[in-house]
């Protein structure tokens, strides 16, 4: 290892990169997963499925590939718990964690590699990541505090453009490659001696904010986490989430998730009114959003994928 932390390079014959998918019923997403993947860098990679608890096919039809691991957990963890078993034993440089429904644009991974190389203080690494209609989700933010958090959740269903939403998922202008406050976890580079130092994803958070969560504690350590725009993935998101017998229980780990962060922010006797307004506040929205689609759903992406474009040559 370098003195500026940076892994050394693998041998020629060595994966560069663990990819670990956490499935729990991916069907045909995770097909689609690997197919594209496959084209998305021209690095050594292999793959672990860390599974929770899958019947239906889809795991042991991709385990049937020579690069790909079946890891079961053994139960159903949630995200970064199954992404902490995934990890666990790796050699590698760098760890992608990532949902099944991502699809890889060509050369992609390669390009968030790159982009690690110029960044060599990059603990966590992020593609532009567009919805199925071709939006571009804000999938790299500032971390929230209590006004932007507020703000957010109050009005970000009903108006996106809101000046709290807006700065919170930092919508405006040009993407730009560079650091960010973090980055969501459907689709995460990270580099391995980095996740191993602040051990892994908290696993008290079973869905949601794990991600933020793991970013804040990197930066804390000292490590950036940078966003790329110049590599693309497309996201489906919420397959698991929107089927009407997870679809409350998701909303539930949501709400307590957020939550349990935002506790964690202003923790100690001082902040307890702040934590009880906190608490009843995301009660009343896990009430609301059971009861309306447009609260359920949040805030729409407010920007299309014309944008990316001009964000490759941003690069510095």
């Amino acid at each position: 290892m370098t003195s500026a932390g940076t892994p050394d390079p693998p041998t020629d014959d060595s994966p560069a990169v663990r990819v670990i998918v956490v499935t729990y019923f991916p069907g045909e997403h995770l097909d689609s997963f690997l197919d594209t993947l496959a084209d998305a860098t021209t690095r050594p990679y292999d793959v672990v499925c860390a599974d929770n608890g899958s019947t239906d096919g889809s795991i042991e039809r991709a385990a049937g590939r020579r690069e790909v691991r079946l890891l079961p957990t053994g139960a159903n963890l949630g995200y970064g718990a199954a992404a902490n078993v995934g990890a666990r034993g790796a050699g590698e440089a760098w760890l992608l964690i990532a949902n099944p429904d991502v699809t890889w644009a060509k050369g992609s991974l390669d390009e968030l590699l790159d982009a690690a190389g110029r960044w060599p203080h990059a603990g966590a690494l992020g593609p532009a990541i567009l919805t199925p209609q071709g939006d571009l989700y804000p999938s790299a933010r500032s971390f929230p505090s209590l006004s932007r958090g507020i703000g957010h959740a109050l009005l970000g269903w009903c108006w996106s453009g809101n000046p709290w939403t807006r700065a919170y998922r930092r919508e405006s202008g040009v993407p730009v490659e560079g650091p960010t406050g973090w980055l969501s976890g459907s689709c995460l580079l990270v580099r391995r001696t980095a996740f191993e130092a602040v051990g892994g994803f908290d696993t008290r958070y079973f869905m949601y904010f794990e991600d933020l969560d793991l970013c804040r504690r990197l930066a804390a350590s000292g490590w950036q986490s940078v966003f790329v725009p110049g590599a693309v993935v497309e996201h489906v998101g919420g397959h698991v989430a929107r089927a009407p017998k997870h679809s409350k229980a998701m909303l539930l780990a949501h709400h307590r998730s957020a939550y349990r962060y935002l506790a964690g922010q202003y923790a100690g006797p001082r902040w307890a009114l702040v934590r009880a307004v906190l608490a009843a506040g995301l009660a009343g929205r896990f009430v609301a959003s059971l009861l309306l689609r447009r609260v359920r759903e949040g805030a729409a992406p407010n920007r299309d994928a014309s944008v990316l474009g001009a964000a490759r040559d941003q690069r510095p």
